[in-house]
């Protein structure tokens, strides 16, 4: 889920950084579905890294080689009328190291639903507008799988709450626009009966820190067209650093920001099919891979 999505991202297996898909519709934008239409789509999305943050220390590790994380997503968005809009995304994900002994995982991840509401616009003159977005979201595991086996987990294992703010500005063809969602993880259960952080827990229970994401996108939107680019940020409140040569845990700190580019197109000849594509390279971090990702997909629209 990108970025976004998503973001998205999204929210995705953060050290293997499953960054943000390619957007048709999605919560941290500002397109919406009319009344009764309906868009549905899948994305290919490709994600590696070699260099990666313990801590605030970047480095390699000859054991790992390239981390790669590699995601098909199916997203489906409804119009229930031209201001609400419901959002669904489901991916299958699998995960390889080119060094070393550890196995890679796959699967599928997290549902994620989410409810979008435009609940503010005015017109500025005859071609600017402001809009106000809202966005509750959640997402949860579709099966049991491994979450303690990063980096190389498909999944962190927690059930999410999100809230999310968006504000769009466009004047003429050009846009902006800004959004930050706060999301509350649940606890999770790992196959252990302790571990440690920086400090011994006697559980099998993990306390999962909340996080905040936000994104900038600037750039062109057309009736057929859309060129952006984008600037992501992910912070969590709390967790801890990788240890020294240790493997990254559920609950680390982990923090990310990355810019990229996101493009969408609907052909002429064929105005409900749109294709998307999206680059994004993490430019700074803190307990997460320094991940460059590629990805692209085709969305049909119909109208009920």
């Amino acid at each position: 889920m990108k970025k976004k999505t998503f973001l998205h991202f999204s929210l995705a297996v953060a050290f293997s950084l499953v960054a943000v898909m390619a957007k048709s519709q999605t919560a941290d934008d500002a397109i919406m579905m009319g009344k009764k239409q309906w868009c549905n789509g899948l994305t290919y999305m490709y994600s590696g890294w070699k260099n990666y943050w313990e801590g605030t220390l970047k480095r390699d590790n000859k054991n790992l080689g390239t981390v790669s994380t590699q995601s098909v997503m199916f997203m489906s968005t409804y119009g229930i009328t031209n201001k609400l809009n419901a959002i669904v995304s489901v991916p299958y994900i699998w995960t390889h190291a080119s060094a070393g002994t550890l196995h890679g995982l796959k699967g599928f991840q997290d549902i994620e639903m989410d409810i979008k509401y435009q609940f503010f616009g005015t017109q500025f003159g005859k071609n600017s507008h402001l809009l106000l977005f809202a966005v509750g979201g959640l997402s949860t595991p579709l099966q049991k799988y491994e979450n303690d086996f990063l980096p190389m987990s498909i999944g962190l294992g927690s059930t999410n709450l999100s809230g999310r703010l968006t504000a769009d500005y466009q004047n003429g063809i050009f846009f902006a626009t800004g959004s930050s969602a706060f999301v509350w993880r649940s606890d999770i259960t790992i196959d252990r009966t302790s571990y440690y952080t920086d400090q011994i827990h006697y559980t099998n229970k993990v306390d999962m820190p909340n996080q905040l994401h936000s994104n900038l996108f600037v750039g062109i939107r057309k009736p057929n067209l859309i060129i952006q680019a984008q600037l992501l940020n992910m912070y969590t409140f709390g967790g801890f650093d990788i240890r020294r040569n240790d493997m990254p845990f559920a609950s680390n700190q982990m923090n990310m920001t990355s810019l990229g580019g996101h493009v969408k197109y609907f052909f002429p000849f064929l105005p409900n099919l749109a294709i998307v594509a999206d680059a994004d390279f993490t430019i700074a971090g803190r307990n997460v891979g320094q991940s460059q990702m590629y990805s692209g997909g085709l969305y049909y629209v119909v109208s009920l």
